[in-house]
């Protein structure tokens, strides 16, 4: 084989990469992910996709490397191949909101302009809950929280918030966290917390980019476990 075709051969390899993550439903099953390990039909609910829509997906992303699987019982659970898939994430959406005004536009319109206050960052919210001043609410599902949160967090996954809300001490600050910047759920707590009167922000993205910042995470065993 000449030089010529090595490096042809080379690009079309790197390019299955490319194809693989050419599709915003990958993309979101990718940052479900990110969360943690998810069986086939546990991520078709989460997008309303049909499980073999879902299992379609999953195959191109395996393929090209960038998700695991493995079968236990009559379920395959996949996961991310490496850290470093979420990191291809996280760069394609820089450079996306740095270069497409129509991304932007669609953050700006749906997201931040539903919250109007600042969002507490990463480093600001690691010294507020190291000095004990303020409660951190994961807002996921629970089995998220399980598998990695931010230390000290409370789970309290969204569907259960109105419910539970009446628990939170009033005088504490709360700030609520869930899978990212464009997660919705972080953005919902906030309005349902200070509708109730509490003192509530949003972390600025969510634990993907807390884990991946390497800032220190907690896992927690589901109830019973040894």
């Amino acid at each position: 084989m000449g030089r010529r075709r090595a490096k042809e051969r080379i690009y079309e390899q790197l390019a299955r990469i490319g194809k693989a993550v050419a599709s915003g439903r990958r993309m979101e099953l990718l940052e479900i992910l990110a969360q943690g390990e998810r069986t086939v039909e546990k991520l078709a609910k989460e997008t309303t996709l049909s499980v073999a829509n879902t299992s379609h997906h999953l195959q191109s992303l395996r393929e090209a490397g960038l998700v695991d699987a493995r079968k236990e019982g009559l379920y395959v659970h996949y996961r991310l191949s490496d850290p470093s898939v979420y990191e291809l994430l996280r760069l394609m959406r820089e450079i996306g909101e740095r270069r497409l005004s129509e991304l932007n536009d669609l953050v700006a319109s749906y997201l931040t302009a539903r919250d109007k206050l600042e969002p507490v960052t990463r480093e600001g919210l690691l010294d507020r809950a190291r000095a004990g001043t303020v409660l951190v609410v994961d807002v996921r599902p629970e089995e998220e929280y399980l598998a990695g949160h931010i230390p000290g967090a409370v789970s309290i996954p969204l569907a259960e918030l109105e419910r539970r809300v009446s628990g939170i001490p009033a005088d504490k600050d709360v700030v609520a966290y869930c899978r990212g910047p464009y997660c919705v759920f972080a953005f919902r707590a906030v309005e349902i917390l200070r509708l109730r009167g509490h003192r509530a922000r949003r972390l600025m993205d969510g634990f993907p980019e807390w884990r991946a910042a390497g800032l220190p995470v907690e896992t927690a065993a589901p109830e019973g476990a040894a």
